[in-house]
């Protein structure tokens, strides 16, 4: 979490940060806090060695704090990342309560700006596996090709995304309150050990299905972005199936039903492809690479259509239902094409006529 936020507060224009990190002296805490116009408090203990550490990393640290800032009659923002266990009568719950109080009593005495954060689980990029967050240890087995360690798929799992807390958290600095505050980061997904576990297995498997996620859900979303953070730079690049024969080669590239599907074709000069129509399918083609003439008949009858297009136009062609249609290579060198269907591919209902567009003598 610290490097998310000091990575977007140097993104802040004016913005000079003082970062303290784990084993940083007394003399340069008390540096940073002496110069500091805000500050964003993100340490605390939750693995300790004993129990005395969460007293100690915790409240006692957040209280260490606050008298700094008494002793040297200073007020800057203090913003806290607590947790939602801070309700729980559990040492590391009590631990952040006190941390809480602490914060809040220096506010109620100066008068001094103070928030916050009760924070449920968090997940994201540069996450820890093995350590305090199941996202990240699920991430971590399915990018390796482990089988995922589930104890309890009914548990409940409320989760934050570090970006969504990054967000509130900088918000604090442009909306301060004008005292102590209990704030919230928006929004927390509600979900089960086992419904996250199911997601984020679900995703190596894409790269053979290329069904890809429904990334309409926002939960949905964040998982894969997380899962992709935690592939090994050699695992960044696979391999699609491709088909090829004497015209070229074709290969699918990403389907996802209520989208359709992407595929790509090169194609030898002279040679065409097509001569087909659709009843109710919607396709969409793209040349990215060489010279094509596009052509359409009406089954019903009617003139030919011509559209010519090449690599450098950046030019898309709709097709259709009802209009037979064919795209012929002709430049020197391939033809590379993106194809796009509004619906997936199914070999039992490919709902795909032949019909030739050229009459016979037409060239």
């Amino acid at each position: 979490m610290g490097r998310h936020v000091v990575e977007a507060l140097l993104r802040r224009p004016g913005t000079s940060v003082v970062g303290v990190d784990v084993g940083a002296s007394a003399e340069d805490q008390h540096e940073a806090l002496l110069s500091a116009d805000a500050v964003i408090h993100l340490a605390g203990v939750n693995r300790p060695q004993s129990l005395d550490e969460f007293q100690s990393g915790n409240a006692g640290l957040t209280g260490d704090i606050c008298r700094t800032l008494a002793d040297a009659d200073r007020k800057p923002l203090v913003v806290f990342t607590s947790s939602v266990q801070a309700t729980f009568d559990n040492p590391y719950g009590r631990s952040k309560l006190g941390a809480e109080e602490a914060l809040k009593l220096w506010a109620g005495q100066t008068g001094a700006p103070a928030v916050v954060f009760r924070l449920p689980n968090v997940f994201g990029k540069w996450s820890r596996p093995f350590y305090n967050s199941a996202v990240a240890t699920f991430c971590h087995q399915a990018a390796h090709g482990l089988p995922l360690s589930v104890n309890d798929p009914d548990a409940d799992l409320n989760l934050v995304y570090i970006d969504d807390v990054v967000a509130a958290l900088l918000r604090c600095l442009d909306e301060p309150p004008t005292g102590f505050e209990y704030r919230a980061v928006a929004p927390v997904f509600w979900t089960t050990v086992g419904e996250v576990a199911g997601r984020i297995e679900s995703f190596p498997r894409s790269r053979d299905t290329l069904m890809v996620p429904e990334f309409s859900d926002p939960l949905v979303s964040r998982l894969y972005a997380t899962y992709l953070s935690h592939l090994e730079g050699s695992d960044l690049a696979y391999s699609l199936r491709a088909s090829a024969d004497a015209r070229g080669s074709l290969a699918e590239f990403l389907k996802q039903r209520g989208f359709g599907q992407l595929f790509v074709s090169r194609t030898v000069p002279g040679v065409t492809r097509g001569n087909h129509y659709h009843h109710t399918k919607a396709e969409k083609f793209l040349v990215v690479e060489g010279e094509a003439v596009i052509r359409f008949r009406d089954v019903r009858g009617g003139p030919l259509i011509e559209h010519r297009v090449n690599g450098s136009m950046f030019r898309v062609l709709d097709i259709p239902p009802g209009l037979s249609h064919s795209i012929e290579n002709v430049g020197r060198g391939e033809l590379v094409t993106l194809f796009w269907a509004d619906e997936v591919f199914d070999p039992d209902h490919p709902d795909t006529y032949p019909f030739p567009v050229l009459e016979e003598g037409q060239a």
